[in-house]
């Protein structure tokens, strides 16, 4: 199989992300003046956070996308987690094969094994399961970021770009998007004609 052909899917994905991100999500406030209940309450209230709150609700929507809603998939991620951590790729695969086997709706599963596929240096099966994790939960921001990451070293700075851009609307304080983004900015609109 040729490379065009095993990165395709991925690409288009990113390219049809656009048209998802034009849909504007609800907003809900709180009595209290803290963070939406919702998810999609929450996703909202990042756009417009200020930049420390913005890092707290990010990492607050981050944990619960990492709940399942099952003990046994949690637990096989929160395994899949440590392994990864002390450096056992294989085993953290092996975990997170069984749990997006197990629960192949749970986005994270797949975010976390593209992760560790990602250091395996395995890009063709991260992308894959970046693929996955966004045809599952499009604004997953750190799914996006991944996904610019490794388009960025497959020397397609114009996806990338638009990979980061898509993750900067969701969680406009991102620094680790806004850093690449700029730091593509000027390549991506060099090669245009």
């Amino acid at each position: 199989m040729s490379a065009k052909k095993l990165f395709l899917k991925p690409i288009v994905a990113a390219s049809l992300l656009t048209v998802t991100f034009s849909l504007p999500l609800q907003a809900q406030e709180t009595e209290d003046g803290g963070f939406p209940p919702d998810l999609p309450g929450m996703l909202e209230a990042l756009k417009q956070a200020d930049d420390p709150q913005a890092a707290k609700l990010a990492d607050e929507i981050a944990l619960r996308w990492e709940q399942s809603g099952s003990a046994a998939m949690d637990l096989l991620l929160k395994r899949a987690k440590d392994a990864a951590q002390r450096g056992d790729l294989d085993v953290a695969v092996d975990h997170l094969t069984a749990l997006t086997d197990h629960a192949p709706d749970f986005a994270e599963g797949w975010h976390l094994r593209a992760s560790v596929y990602f250091q395996k240096e395995q890009p063709g099966l991260a992308l894959h399961d970046l693929e996955m994790t966004l045809h599952l939960n499009p604004n997953h921001f750190r799914a996006l970021f991944g996904l610019g990451v490794i388009l960025e070293q497959l020397d397609k700075p114009e996806l990338a770009h638009e990979a980061y851009t898509l993750a900067l609307r969701i969680y406009p304080h991102y620094e680790e998007a806004k850093a690449a983004l700029a730091r593509l900015t000027p390549d991506a609109k060099g090669r245009e004609l």
